[in-house]
């Protein structure tokens, strides 16, 4: 799944990606709602050496990047269902310096586009850990809807954390 936004390109990770990689998912402002953080650069490099071709019920991450340049500005990843129908889980990531420029919001957009629209898609969700307020409000203006609120559900980095559930269904994307 390659996609062109009017300002990213969602591919492939490339090797040479590995550096900017890191820098992304090691920054603490990033690493802190996710579950993978690189413990250094050979680690992300082989991260993306593991990545293999969309599968059901596996995980498979999408660079993004800045359309003028190719810069890596994050990652997509993506959990196809292992039953048809069920529902596709997301997560994003963006460097800090690329934060608050509607550059998630345009990724995301393009991912429901294609999922919805292109794929058949019927339900999309993700999981947000609720401290997380920028994520959680970008969610509700793409239409998604807070399914649930999990308390301490999850151990992350030495704590548990709670876990917020959202999900938009393909005929709600098609009223956004």
């Amino acid at each position: 799944m390659e996609l062109t936004t009017d300002h990213l390109l969602l591919d492939h990770l490339h090797p040479g990606d590995a550096d900017a990689l890191y820098a992304c998912r090691a920054d603490p402002a990033v690493a802190r709602f996710q579950g993978w953080r690189p413990a250094s650069v050979a680690e992300a490099r082989a991260f993306i050496d593991a990545q293999a071709e969309p599968a059901p019920g596996l995980w498979f991450q999408r660079a993004i990047r800045l359309r003028d340049g190719h810069a890596l500005i994050g990652d997509l990843g993506v959990c196809l269902p292992a039953t048809p129908g069920d529902s596709v889980e997301f997560g994003i990531s963006l460097s800090p310096a690329h934060q608050g420029q509607g550059y998630a919001r345009e990724a995301l957009h393009a991912l429901f586009h294609q999922g919805f629209e292109v794929l058949g898609w019927r339900r999309i969700h993700a999981s947000v850990d609720p401290r997380n307020t920028a994520c959680m409000a970008l969610l509700q203006a793409l239409g998604m809807r807070q399914e649930a609120h999990f308390r301490e559900s999850l151990w992350l980095h030495g704590e548990w954390v709670d876990d917020v559930v959202f999900a938009i269904l393909a005929r709600e994307w098609q009223a956004v």
